[in-house]
């Protein structure tokens, strides 16, 4: 499936959040949830591979250190298998940032932990006008 022939805006919108932590999980679906994104959450990434099979996301908001199958790792699999999927990447440790940094082509936004309900709702409404702009 291709998005370009869905209308991007947060109601329309679908985030997946994959993150292991349950109250970091919460917050950031809270927040997307409450700017109007359709959301959806896992506690991994293989979870989140299982999701992204069965339904279609714009956005995945991936931790980088997670149990099983780690943020990078994720991203990796999920642009390969969908590109039209765009990924913004949390992490608590900056030397797994540094590790993201090196996915430039496939990860659209980086934010260190801990952040706001501002940043988190600010990185996926960039994320989204980058990706309608691309579609235009």
């Amino acid at each position: 499936m291709t998005l370009s022939n869905i209308p991007l805006h947060p109601s329309t919108a679908r985030v997946l959040v994959a993150e292991d932590n349950p109250a970091v999980r919460e917050f950031i679906s809270r927040a997307l949830a409450g700017a109007g994104y359709q959301v959806a959450a896992v506690p991994d990434g293989h979870q989140a591979l299982e999701m992204l099979s069965k339904e279609h996301f714009h956005v995945l908001v991936t931790d980088i250190v997670m149990p099983q199958i780690d943020g990078i790792a994720l991203a990796t699999k999920a642009v390969r298998l969908y590109p039209d999927l765009r990924i913004v990447m949390i992490s608590g440790y900056a030397q797994e940032r540094m590790r993201a940094h090196n996915l430039d082509s496939l990860v659209h936004s980086i934010l260190a932990k801990p952040f706001s309900l501002e940043e988190i709702c600010d990185a996926v409404k960039h994320t989204i006008s980058h990706l309608e702009g691309k579609l235009a």
